[in-house]
């Protein structure tokens, strides 16, 4: 079995979601998250505080610094993320489309490199 990240990506200045759309998403994301247990093919997932919640840590000859905000100042940012494991990468896809239309987000798919399989 393979590893992925499922990351799923929200984008600043998109529309509002509903507070109604919102449980829906909640709802459907806590769906995905049992059928992928019942799968087995949680391994971990959760949801993220917002970008301005971040911290990012440097290490620069030996002395660290910490920076309040994302490491990115970009439009889009990582809101939550699922690690699953699978077969191959055509069952990660099926179930990041899954994913996506569960928390009505973008949801990109990476393998993880170098682990090895069970």
């Amino acid at each position: 079995m393979k590893q992925y990240m499922l990351a799923v990506h929200s984008v600043a200045g998109a529309p509002t979601r509903s507070d109604a759309d919102t449980q829906i998403a909640y709802a459907q994301t806590d769906k995905i998250n049992n059928e992928l247990q019942a799968a087995g093919a949680w391994v971990f997932g959760g949801g993220l505080l917002p970008p301005e919640s971040a911290t990012v840590v440097r290490v620069d000859d030996g002395r660290a610094t910490m920076t309040d905000g994302p490491f990115a100042e970009t439009k889009e940012q990582l809101g939550g993320f699922w690690v699953i494991q699978c077969a191959d990468l055509d069952e990660a896809l099926a179930w990041a489309e899954k994913c996506a239309q569960a928390c009505m987000e973008p949801v990109e798919v990476r393998p993880f490199q170098g682990l090895p399989e069970n």
